[in-house]
């Protein structure tokens, strides 16, 4: 590989925050909220022009699909994103459970309000490129921007970005699965001229279940899902197939709808699954998503063809960057295993409970009878650095509990601990790694954080 040598420069201070949070979506944006609220200062970057992430800019609905009849469910800020959205009208019921789906782009608007309320400085259009180290103790970040490369200085740094962009350059160890292992990638679609009445006719009278979406993707099941409702189309792409309009060898095309309006609009297709790209890797991610693209169209045209209500249906948008499940998770003194997510494990560090909800690799498992484990703080203190902590589907554990962290609400808990952890290690001025674990406790109690 040819290299050049950067010369050295100086590079002005941008910012001084007492917390700085890198990345916005569920997890990022609860990190942010939950240390404002504490009254400490804190700076919420973002490389896109709005916050939300997986929800705003990948254009996913379902933030609690999960929610069942019987659910123990979690409590504290990722609530309030539904609890907002709904209030402003930015949701639908969603389809295959009892939450709400959340209107993508209303959630832009959403996310803007609940940052201003906190008193989180905003800052968009700004990519996280560097750490600033000394020794092994993180001081912040380095920028670039429509300004240049400039820096922000923080106490601490929470890394939100989904893939431990930061805290791997930072140096701390971290561990991938291999990219035929991973799990997929997906272009989110949407699209308008449904005619809602008729499609909603066909599913009442062709009703799919988890078991049917099983039956064709292998997935294993505590067998109690499987007469439950699932919102997963796979015949209109049959015989798609049978025709001719989607190729025999593309096997990534079949998925889920979620809300569809009364304006005609299905505004979350989640029906492109890809697998064999790396998320840290821009040449997998370019190819990915021109690929999801190619792959969204003939799965409209197939709509088109063969599912009643879809017979005048065209593009709408497509989600503003791909769908990520899998990439970096941190290696932290402590390790989530799928026997934690599985068998309702405790910890005296719990930040907050989540249920037994797993989805990914093979697994399928919904909440429907109260069952959650407790969420260890550990997972969330990376080795090797200090002043710095990670939120979001980064968070350290094996792949099976992965299927569970990842999950966006999910996110918002190891985010809302994390601001609350930072937070208090700023106001006693101590380390994240070394920060008092029953007043970070207390203070998401105070926040309405169920721990246990």
């Amino acid at each position: 590989m040819k290299r050049i040598v950067e010369p050295e420069r100086v590079i002005d201070v941008l910012a001084e925050t007492d917390v700085l949070v890198v990345g916005s979506g569920p997890g990022g944006l609860a990190a942010a909220i939950a240390a404002a609220r504490e009254g400490v200062s804190v700076i919420l970057a973002e490389r896109y022009g709005c916050f939300g992430g997986v929800i705003s800019q990948v254009g996913v609905e379902g933030i609690a699909w999960y929610r069942h009849e019987g659910t123990t469910d979690v409590e504290g800020i990722g609530i309030e994103f539904e609890q907002r959205a709904k209030a402003l009208g930015g949701t639908n019921p969603e389809p295959q459970s009892k939450s709400e789906a959340l209107d993508a782009e209303m959630f832009k608007y959403v996310a803007d309000q609940l940052v201003k309320e906190a008193g989180v400085r905003p800052l968009l259009h700004t990519a996280i490129v560097a750490p600033i180290l000394e020794g092994n103790k993180l001081m912040g970040v380095i920028t670039e921007s429509k300004m240049g490369r400039k820096a922000i200085l923080a106490q601490t740094v929470i890394d939100a970005s989904g893939d431990a962009d930061l805290t791997y350059r930072a140096g701390t160890p971290c561990v991938k699965m291999p990219k035929d292992e991973m799990l997929g990638v997906t272009v989110m679609f949407s699209c308008s001229g449904i005619n809602k009445a008729r499609f909603m006719e066909y599913i009442h009278a062709n009703p799919t279940t988890y078991g049917d979406w099983n039956e064709l993707w292998g997935a294993q099941t505590t067998g109690k899902e499987d007469d439950l409702f699932s919102p997963y189309l796979e015949k209109p792409f049959k015989l798609a197939r049978d025709a001719g309009i989607i190729p025999e060898n593309i096997k990534s095309i079949g998925g889920t709808w979620s809300s569809i309006t009364d304006a005609g609009e299905a505004t979350n297709l989640n029906m492109v699954y890809m697998t064999g790209y790396d998320c840290t890797d821009v040449w997998d991610l370019t190819a990915a998503e021109i690929e999801g693209r190619r792959q969204a169209i003939m799965a409209i045209e197939a709509l088109r063809a063969y599912l009643p209500g879809f017979e005048n249906a065209k593009l709408r948008n497509f989600g503003m960057t791909l769908g990520t499940r899998d990439s970096r998770k941190i290696v932290s003194d402590y390790i989530l295993t799928g026997q934690d997510v599985r068998n309702q494990a405790q910890f005296e560090d719990s930040i907050g409970i989540f249920p037994e909800f797993l989805d990914g690799y093979g697994v399928l498992v919904l909440p429907t009878t109260g069952r959650y484990f407790q969420v260890p703080y550990r997972i969330l203190v990376p080795q090797k650095v200090e002043g710095l902590l990670v939120a979001g589907r980064c968070v350290a554990g094996d792949k099976i509990a992965h299927t569970a962290t990842r999950s966006m609400m999910c996110c918002t808990v190891t985010g809302q601990g994390a601001g609350v952890a930072a937070a208090t290690a700023v106001k006693t001025k101590t380390t994240p790694r070394t920060v008092n674990i029953n007043i970070v406790q207390q203070t998401l109690k105070n926040q309405g954080v169920r721990l246990y």
